[in-house]
Order: C-alpha cells, then structure tokens, then sequence
C-alpha cells in the first residue's frame, strides 16, 4: 500500500513546500498593519518610512547590482516613476492605519482586488461579468458595514485614507501592466528603484516643517519594541517577502500565488482582533464577511473568464 501512496503524497508535500512561505508572506502583510500602527503616530509617519525602507534598500541594490546597471534610461524612468505612485500608497496606508483600526485597513485595502479589474475594463472597454459585478457590489456594502461598528456613523477619516489607498494600488497595478517601459525589467532592479524612488519622496517630505521629528530623531527614542516592529516591517514586510514571491511564482503559478497572497485581509482581521483587542461589532463582522466573500468571488469570477 506505501509504494501506491507515495506518488500520490509526493506532489502535495511538494505543493506545500511552496504555498507555505507565500502564506507565510501573506500572513506577515496582515500583521503589518498592527505593526505599523503600533511603532506609527500622525507626527512619526514619514520618519518611519524612511527608516523602514532605508535599512532594506541597500541589501536590494548590492543584491541586484549588476542588473541595475544594465536597466535602460527608459525603464529608470518608467520604475522610477511607478516609485512616486508607491510612495503615495505607502503614504496613504500609513497615515490611514494611524486613524483607523489595524482590521478596518486590512480589509478595505482588500478591495484592490475588486478596483483593479473594473479599472481594467474601463480602460479596454470590455464589460466584466455579471458574476464580478455582483461581487464588487457585495464587496462595497461589506465596507460600508465595516465602517459601522458602533452604528451608522460617517466613515472615520482612517477609513477613507485606505480606500483612497486601495485606488491607488490599482493605478500602480495598472502602470505596471500597461508601462512598456517596464514590462521587459528584471523583477529585482524594478523594485529596487521603485523602493529607491519612495525612499526619496519621503526624505524630502522629512525636510518639510510641520511633518514631523528627523528620521534619526524618532530613531533615538525607539524602544526595544519600537525597534523590533520597524525591524518585522522592513525585514518580513518588504525584504522576506519580496524575495518568497520571486520564489514561489518560478515554481507554482501566478494565479495560487495570487490566491494564497488573497488571504491577507483574513490575517489582518485575526491578528488586530486577537492580538491588538479590537472589535467590530455586529455590523462590523458582517461587513468584514462581506468584505472576504465578495473579494474571493470577485477573483474567481475573474479567474474563470480568463
């Protein structure tokens, strides 16, 4: 009976040699927002993005070095102008975290999901299915509950801050796609400018009365915890994870990884609530369900078609 059984063991022990650290990826991103909440205030936003991307962008540009020197003037340009759209999305997701809950974010960011193809379709004119429409109907709703833990009440400014967020995700989905310029460049060099161009952005805001202590001033008055979220968010968050997705889309497909990375609002939600001690009410819970429920059918609708 073992010599039958194996085969058939054999490819999903493989299987779950690659999902594993993409889930893990998936797993670190929904704990990002608690992180980030936890180390973030509305006068330290920009200091700790500099700081968290300055200690992992020189490990990518020693990384990719060579490739770095090979990118054409065009796709300089190209990546470095997909870093000014990063740059505002990381503002956005910072400063919304900051005013909302860490599960809130988490899961109205998700929505990225349901933008990017009717962004898509407005741009190719080619109507989505009736399936995804319905979806992202269900979707909307699910955050306009979300939205309304304690009653109906105006979105709180956190909450807006992520959905603009989530737009702007699209665009940057977007760019990346229609970009000629970038569509021939090494997965590392591109990112590597991107995260090089933000970084930039972010040092100049730093400069800017009224944004805020120096990056080295909010620094030196990290604690150990402080320290140990910055280090979780620019290690796991950006470096770990950037790595594992290169990673696993050379040995599985792009739609399990799509998928598995999909699961992030679900960690969002389990850590804020398990770990950061929030609550979302009943109106809150259902719209979080609906949130999940309308994002999974909206992608495989998506993936069906295609």
């Amino acid at each position: 009976m073992s010599s039958v059984a194996l085969p058939a063991l054999a490819p999903t022990r493989r299987a779950w040699v690659t999902d594993l650290p993409v889930l893990l990826v998936a797993a670190v991103w929904g704990a990002s927002y608690l992180a980030a909440k936890g180390i973030t205030t509305t006068h330290t936003v920009i200091a700790v993005l500099v700081l968290r991307f300055a200690i992992v962008l020189p490990v990518l540009a020693v990384a990719g070095w060579r490739r770095l020197r090979s990118l054409s003037g065009a796709q300089w340009r190209g990546a470095g102008l997909l870093g000014l759209v990063l740059s505002g999305i990381f503002l956005l997701e910072t400063y919304g975290v900051v005013h909302t809950s860490a599960t809130n974010a988490g899961l109205i960011i998700s929505l990225t999901m349901i933008f990017t193809p009717l962004a898509e379709a407005a741009v190719t004119r080619i109507r989505p299915p009736r399936a995804f429409l319905a979806a992202a109907g269900l979707s909307v709703a699910g955050v306009v509950l979300l939205t309304q833990g304690g009653g109906f009440t105006s979105p709180s400014a956190g909450d807006l801050l992520m959905l603009l967020a989530a737009l702007a995700r699209t665009v940057h989905v977007l760019a990346m796609a229609r970009m000629k310029s970038v569509r021939e460049a090494d997965s590392l060099s591109l990112t590597t400018v991107q995260l090089g161009s933000a970084v930039a952005v972010f040092a100049v805001l730093a400069t800017v009365p009224g944004t805020g202590p120096a990056p080295w001033t909010a620094a030196a008055g990290f604690g150990a915890a402080e320290w140990a979220g910055l280090i979780f968010l620019s290690v796991l968050c950006t470096l770990f994870a950037f790595f594992v997705q290169m990673w696993s889309v050379r040995r599985t497909s792009p739609s399990r990884v799509s998928l598995l990375l999909g699961t992030e609002p679900l960690w969002a939600a389990a850590v804020g609530i398990a770990v950061g001690g929030e609550r979302l009410g009943v109106l809150g819970a259902l719209g979080a369900v609906l949130v999940l429920a309308g994002t999974a059918w909206g992608r495989r609708s998506v993936e069906v078609r295609s």
